[in-house]
């Protein structure tokens, strides 16, 4: 199984050209997609619904939106025909049933004058052939440590507290539904904007990954997260636009213990111009 995760910049690519199609020709090999950066009705790209667009795109997935961020920002000129709000936030893409969803909304604190989004985790409880699993495609923040760390505490308390808090819905008996499986098996994955071996790392991974350019063991603690991603294989994941150069680990997707007999191989496709980010790539067996 095939796991995919991708900024995807309001679909701009390094090139600066707005085109899902050539984002959606990226990810069309994997089985399980995370996107961030997914917005409807942004000016900068003409206002585009992205998650429908990508939806006629990839018609073979089933496929979830979650809207952190969901305002009125209609531009000056706009008359009173201009329908729709501006909404930011993340996808999760699935060949397999998705059988609940939540969005969970991360902690922020308030600007004055610098840009703060509202951020979250779209959480999908996915029907997978091995077994049930969930993915988190999330976003974290882009300004400061410290929100992201306790961005990072909210949600691995959400991931790790599941079966005693339970999912979507619990208890669906009552109106003749089937209670929704609880499973362990958990990936995190998405635009953490934070580098390897600084607090907020450690902070999600429990450590500073002692396993860099190599394959992690299963003999990990179970209270810790396994790394794959770009920095298991050396790769960067981002790189400035027009200077490749300037290239930082931000994106990652981590594991729970519970998969880490499965772990196969991470990679970043570092020949993607599609985005300003770089696709990370994870395969369980």
């Amino acid at each position: 199984m095939k796991v995919v995760s991708f900024n995807i910049q309001y679909g701009f690519g390094l090139d600066g050209v707005c085109d899902l199609e050539r984002i959606a020709d990226v990810v069309r090999d994997a089985d399980i997609v995370g996107f961030q950066e997914v917005t409807r009705n942004l000016p900068k790209n003409g206002f585009l619904d992205m998650p429908a667009r990508l939806m006629e795109l990839l018609p073979d997935f089933h496929q979830a939106f979650g809207p952190g961020a969901d305002v009125d920002f209609r531009p000056a000129n706009a008359g009173a025909g201009h329908v729709g709000r501006l909404q930011f936030g993340n996808m999760v893409l699935s060949r397999y049933p998705i059988l609940s969803l939540r969005n969970l909304l991360l902690p922020r604190s308030r600007t004055y004058g610098e840009l703060n989004l509202q951020r979250a985790a779209l959480e999908a409880l996915i029907d997978a052939p091995e077994g049930p699993i969930r993915v988190y495609s999330t976003h974290l923040d882009h300004r400061d440590p410290d929100e992201r760390i306790g961005q990072i505490v909210y949600l691995k308390d959400r991931a790790t507290l599941y079966g005693v808090e339970g999912g979507g819905v619990t208890g669906g008996c009552e109106f003749g539904f089937p209670d929704l499986p609880h499973t362990d098996d958990y990936l995190i994955l998405g635009d953490f904007n934070m580098m390897p071996e600084t607090p907020e790392y450690v902070a999600m991974a429990g450590r500073v990954d002692p396993y860099y350019g190599r394959t992690p063991r299963a003999t990990m603690p179970v209270d810790v997260l396994a790394f794959l991603g770009g920095r298991q294989t050396g790769d960067y994941s981002w790189e400035e636009p027009g200077r490749p150069e300037v290239r930082q680990y931000l994106d990652y997707i981590f594991a729970s213990a519970t998969l880490t007999s499965r772990l196969k191989r991470g990679w970043t496709d570092m020949d993607c111009i599609a985005s300003d980010h770089k696709p990370v790539w994870l395969e369980l067996g």
